[in-house]
Protein backbone atom coordinates (compact mmCIF):
# COMPACT_ATOMS: atom_id res chain seq x y z
CA UNK A 1 0.00 0.00 0.00
CA UNK A 2 2.95 2.17 -0.24
CA UNK A 3 1.48 5.43 -1.76
CA UNK A 4 -1.88 4.51 -1.20
CA UNK A 5 -4.44 7.85 -0.28
CA UNK A 6 -6.27 7.49 2.90
CA UNK A 7 -9.37 6.78 1.07
CA UNK A 8 -7.72 3.31 -0.79
CA UNK A 9 -6.44 1.94 2.90
CA UNK A 10 -10.12 3.07 4.52
CA UNK A 11 -12.00 1.11 1.80
CA UNK A 12 -9.10 -1.42 1.36
CA UNK A 13 -9.23 -2.49 4.67
CA UNK A 14 -12.99 -2.18 5.56
CA UNK A 15 -12.58 1.03 7.81
CA UNK A 16 -14.64 3.08 5.51
CA UNK A 17 -17.71 1.29 6.88
CA UNK A 18 -16.52 1.59 10.26
CA UNK A 19 -17.06 5.22 10.10
CA UNK A 20 -19.77 4.91 8.67
CA UNK A 21 -21.15 2.52 11.55
CA UNK A 22 -19.53 5.02 14.08
CA UNK A 23 -21.21 7.90 12.77
CA UNK A 24 -24.75 6.08 13.64
CA UNK A 25 -23.52 5.33 16.62
CA UNK A 26 -23.24 9.05 17.16
CA UNK A 27 -27.03 9.50 15.72
CA UNK A 28 -28.10 6.85 17.94
CA UNK A 29 -26.71 8.80 21.24
CA UNK A 30 -27.42 12.32 19.69
CA UNK A 31 -31.12 11.38 19.33
CA UNK A 32 -31.67 8.97 22.36
CA UNK A 33 -30.11 12.24 24.22
CA UNK A 34 -32.66 14.64 23.02
CA UNK A 35 -35.04 12.58 25.04
CA UNK A 36 -37.77 12.50 22.16
CA UNK A 37 -36.60 9.29 20.94
CA UNK A 38 -36.84 5.53 23.00
CA UNK A 39 -33.56 3.18 22.14
CA UNK A 40 -36.36 0.86 20.38
CA UNK A 41 -37.93 3.29 18.16
CA UNK A 42 -33.61 4.16 17.56
CA UNK A 43 -33.34 0.41 16.67
CA UNK A 44 -35.53 0.41 14.05
CA UNK A 45 -34.61 3.59 12.69
CA UNK A 46 -30.59 2.83 12.55
CA UNK A 47 -30.64 -0.89 12.83
CA UNK A 48 -31.60 -1.63 9.19
CA UNK A 49 -28.52 0.73 8.09
CA UNK A 50 -26.23 -0.56 10.74
CA UNK A 51 -26.63 -4.33 9.16
CA UNK A 52 -26.64 -3.26 5.67
CA UNK A 53 -23.12 -1.62 6.78
CA UNK A 54 -21.73 -4.46 8.41
CA UNK A 55 -22.61 -6.44 5.42
CA UNK A 56 -20.88 -3.96 3.01
CA UNK A 57 -17.88 -4.70 5.56
CA UNK A 58 -18.08 -7.99 5.12
CA UNK A 59 -18.29 -7.75 1.23
CA UNK A 60 -15.33 -5.06 1.52
CA UNK A 61 -12.73 -7.43 2.80
CA UNK A 62 -14.17 -10.23 0.96
CA UNK A 63 -15.14 -12.54 3.43
CA UNK A 64 -17.46 -15.52 2.53
CA UNK A 65 -20.81 -15.13 0.85
CA UNK A 66 -23.04 -15.65 4.15
CA UNK A 67 -21.27 -12.80 6.36
CA UNK A 68 -22.34 -10.91 3.15
CA UNK A 69 -25.98 -12.12 3.56
CA UNK A 70 -26.56 -13.04 6.91
CA UNK A 71 -26.61 -9.41 8.40
CA UNK A 72 -28.34 -7.96 4.77
CA UNK A 73 -31.26 -10.94 5.68
CA UNK A 74 -31.12 -9.14 9.26
CA UNK A 75 -31.95 -5.77 8.55
CA UNK A 76 -35.48 -6.75 7.08
CA UNK A 77 -37.07 -7.61 10.01
CA UNK A 78 -35.78 -4.49 11.68
CA UNK A 79 -36.99 -2.42 8.60
CA UNK A 80 -40.49 -3.74 8.80
CA UNK A 81 -40.36 -3.29 12.52
CA UNK A 82 -40.11 0.12 12.01
CA UNK A 83 -42.49 0.39 8.87
CA UNK A 84 -45.25 -1.06 11.03
CA UNK A 85 -44.73 1.02 13.91
CA UNK A 86 -44.43 4.37 11.97
CA UNK A 87 -47.59 3.07 9.94
CA UNK A 88 -49.28 2.52 13.00
CA UNK A 89 -48.90 6.07 14.56
CA UNK A 90 -51.99 8.70 14.14
CA UNK A 91 -51.25 11.14 11.11
CA UNK A 92 -51.31 14.59 11.53
CA UNK A 93 -52.27 16.54 8.53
Amino acid sequence: MAGAGLTEILFDSGHAADVILCVLAIEAVWLRAGGRWRWGAILGLLGPAALIVLGLRAAMVGADWWWIALPLAASLPLHLMDLRTRLALPQHR
